[in-house]
Parts: C-alpha cells; structure tokens; sequence
C-alpha cells in the first residue's frame, strides 16, 4: 500500500524498508525529467529533509523523505534514464530506499484516498 505526502512524495514500506518516489501528480506538474541527484547510501535522513533533486525542462524540485531513515539503496536507472520518472513513477521511476527509523511516522501520512481529496483543493 502506498502512502503520501503533501509534498507529493509517495512511500511503500515493505517490512522496515521503504520505497520512495514522487507521484503522478508531481511528474506532470515538472514535465519532462531531464536529471535526478539522489541522496549517498547510508546518509541518515530525518522525516521532511531534502534527500534528492529533480530537475526539468520547466524547474528543479527538492524531493524530501516521508519519514526518517537510512538510505540504503539508490535507483541508478534514473541517473542512465530519468524519464523513468515520466513513464513509471511508482514503479521503476521510484528514487531511494531507506530503512526506517521510527516506523510511527508513517501514521502521519496520508492513504490514497486522502491523497486524492488533497489534490482535489489544489
């Protein structure tokens, strides 16, 4: 299950690892994907803080994490290919992983649900 952010980040947690990436929403809005700077393996990353940049043909965007954690893993398929990000932005178009360090921050993001009425007063 997917979780989100305001900032239009999305999680999956699969035991204490989590996936992350940004949404469907937030791809359109920067258009097309042109270079991904993703955070260093094993940098710590508290809940809200800069983790990666986007940057587009129209801005470049901070991506922040949901919730803290440890980075372990990057999606180097972005850094070959970042129209990923266009194409598949919650599936292979994610852009870290990190191993969760207070898994109670996940109560505070929002389900889908909640994400789509968000977006609806945007």
């Amino acid at each position: 299950m997917l979780k989100f952010t305001k900032d239009h980040e999305w999680i999956a947690v699969d035991g204490d690892i989590a996936t992350i990436g940004i949404t469907n929403f937030a791809q359109k809005a920067l258009g097309d994907v042109v270079f991904i700077e993703l955070p260093p393996i094993g940098k710590a990353l508290a809940a809200h803080a800069d983790a990666a940049v986007v940057e587009s043909v129209k801005a470049a965007s901070d991506v922040y994490a949901p919730v803290s954690g440890t980075v372990t893993e990057t999606n180097e398929a972005l850094v070959a290919d970042s129209s990923l990000v266009n194409s598949a932005p919650h599936t292979t178009g994610w852009f870290f992983k990190l191993k969760l360090s207070d898994p109670k921050e996940l109560n505070s993001l929002m389900d889908q649900a909640a994400y789509d009425s968000y977006l609806k007063t945007l």
